[in-house]
């Protein structure tokens, strides 16, 4: 199996509704982008709804860490490229870079720990052995990628200067 190294399979652009009060994209909306890239990375792996409904199995995020890194404004093309950090038989580490579309720069970036879920008992259950395949070759492929500085990341205050 060969994996697109990010993945880069979501875009869309800074809507109306989603400038605050400050006059750029609102902290919501950038969560929202993400959820969409999350919607497209996991229809890539075959774990996207069509899998949902078939199998009554989904995947449920249960820890997140986000940097916004460069504002994004009204009408703005964002694209974001998508990267598998990690899996266990019933883990799933993600990450999702998101990016000026024509600029090219990095606005933020997002670190996400999700679980594999029986729809049907709400409890953990691991990967059908079908699809453990496509995960662990994307996240090989994902591993040879230069290591990102964001992901591991905490937050916290720095000593303070003396």
């Amino acid at each position: 199996m060969e994996f697109q190294t990010p993945f880069s399979v979501h875009s869309e652009t800074v809507r109306p509704e989603w400038i605050d009060y400050n006059g750029h994209m609102n902290v919501a909306y950038y969560v929202l982008v993400f959820d969409h890239a999350t919607d497209a990375l996991f229809d890539a792996l075959g774990l996207g709804a069509d899998y949902r409904q078939a199998r009554d199995l989904s995947l449920f995020a249960v820890e997140s860490h986000i940097r916004y890194t460069r504002e994004l404004a009204l009408g703005d093309p964002v694209r974001v490229e998508s990267r598998i950090l990690g899996a266990d038989a019933k883990r799933l580490h993600f990450g999702h870079e998101m990016f000026h579309g024509t600029g090219g720069w990095q606005a933020a970036t997002i670190e996400l720990m999700a679980v594999h879920v029986d729809l049907a008992t709400r409890r953990t259950a691991a990967f059908p052995s079908d699809r453990r395949p496509v995960i662990d070759a994307a996240a090989a492929a994902h591993a040879r990628l230069p290591a990102a500085d964001w992901v591991g990341r905490r937050i916290v205050l720095p000593p303070p200067l003396r």
